[in-house]
């Protein structure tokens, strides 16, 4: 299948393991709460560098895991295959967010600099803490900085690919 850039998809999750024997796969969902990533009914799931499309028949919390059936999943065979793919949806299927709030997709690979002008990397992933997110920036060392607007980032601009932040560089 023909995606149209990779601009237009976002990263939800990843098929991390297989749920019975009639083809459900578990998901690592990025989305909050967890379970919303299977309200997105189309998935662009990517294995071995090829997109293909799924539609999204049921998905549910199995106790602590998501797992989700998927049209055209019919084995666990099927299932297994699909194991380690990233789970993408397109970008207009999205909600659209308030002013000054970005999805986690749209900040991974932003450049951080701190307001002295010390490059300190680049944001590598996010995790919630439960008070507030963390974005873990990769430079010269592995920073957590907290994701705290007007505290510890003072601008985010999408444009020019970088986040401003209040980080002494030692830290």
């Amino acid at each position: 299948m023909e995606v149209e850039t990779e601009q237009s998809l976002v990263e939800l999750g990843n098929i991390n393991g297989v749920f019975g024997i009639q083809g459900w796969v578990k998901v690592f969902s990025h989305t909050s709460p967890r379970v919303q990533i299977t309200d997105y009914r189309v998935w662009l799931v990517m294995r071995n560098g090829q997109y293909q499309e799924y539609r999204v028949l049921r998905g549910r919390e199995q106790g602590k895991a998501i797992v989700a059936q998927l049209e055209g999943l019919d084995d666990r065979n099927a299932a297994e295959a699909m194991i380690g793919s990233t789970v993408f949806v397109r970008s207009d299927q999205l909600d659209a967010l308030g002013e000054g709030e970005y999805y986690w997709s749209q900040l991974i690979g932003l450049s951080v600099v701190n307001e002295q002008g010390v490059d300190l990397g680049s944001v590598d992933w996010l995790f919630e803490t439960g008070n507030n997110d963390v974005m873990v920036v990769q430079g010269d060392k592995e920073r957590f900085i907290p994701y705290i607007r007007d505290n510890f980032v003072k601008d985010v601009d999408l444009d020019a690919r970088r986040i401003l932040v209040d980080w002494d560089p030692d830290f």
